[in-house]
């Protein structure tokens, strides 16, 4: 039995949601596990998440090279090992297209905070990554100055991307990112988003640092 079936299923699974909530399309998006020091899983290039078997998955090490040779990952895997080099807290990460995060991403809006207290809660402050073209070491290193104080980054002109200790909740991220997008634009639609006075945003910080989500290096 494969060592590391557990964790492919799991990036398998996650695989399937991103593709049931429109996340991603055909090939688009990457997941990855970090399954040692030096070892870490990740979806193959040119592969639709939402059908992935344990098979598909690949195992690379910390340079990138494929551990199984008859496998190519994800030609964004540099950007998965730019966070695990940078936290050695994180065991999971998510990049995908969700599209009301992503229509903030081409439209290079910044994220506001003070509006809903869950994001504010669970996300803190969500930064914009330069744009570079994807699949390469500059792309990768686009993330590298928010990478240690956020687990949730919006890449410019591209999509979002989310990590944390278990790749479940590097999910949650993405989902709760996109839900609070989307509700920003309806209330845009409808006409005034309201901000929270600098108290109550406060008082949200308070609660996102008592239950354990304010990141510390």
């Amino acid at each position: 039995m494969d060592q590391y079936l557990q964790q492919k299923n799991q990036i398998c699974e996650i695989g399937k949601r991103i593709h049931a909530q429109g996340f991603v399309a055909a090939n688009e998006g990457n997941l990855s596990v970090r399954v040692t020091e030096d070892r870490v899983l990740i979806t193959p290039s040119l592969r639709s998440k939402g059908f992935l078997v344990p098979d598909d998955i690949c195992t690379i090490d910390f340079d990138g090279h494929p551990i199984d040779s008859a496998k190519k990952p994800s030609s964004e895997y540099r950007l998965h090992l730019n966070v695990y080099r940078e936290r050695s807290d994180v065991a999971g990460v998510v990049h995908c297209h969700p599209p009301h995060a992503t229509a903030f991403a081409i439209a290079r809006q910044p994220i506001p905070t003070g509006v809903l207290p869950e994001p504010d809660i669970f996300l803190g402050k969500v930064p914009t990554a330069p744009y570079a073209t994807p699949g390469n070491q500059e792309f990768a290193d686009t993330i590298l100055p928010f990478v240690k104080t956020t687990n949730t980054i919006v890449l410019a002109s591209h999509g979002t991307l989310s990590y944390d200790a278990e790749l479940e909740r590097a999910f949650w991220w993405t989902e709760i990112l996109d839900a609070y997008c989307r509700t920003l634009i309806l209330a845009k639609q409808i006409g005034h988003v309201c901000v929270l006075s600098s108290e109550q945003e406060q008082e949200l910080v308070a609660l996102r640092k008592s239950w354990g989500f304010e990141i510390t290096q």
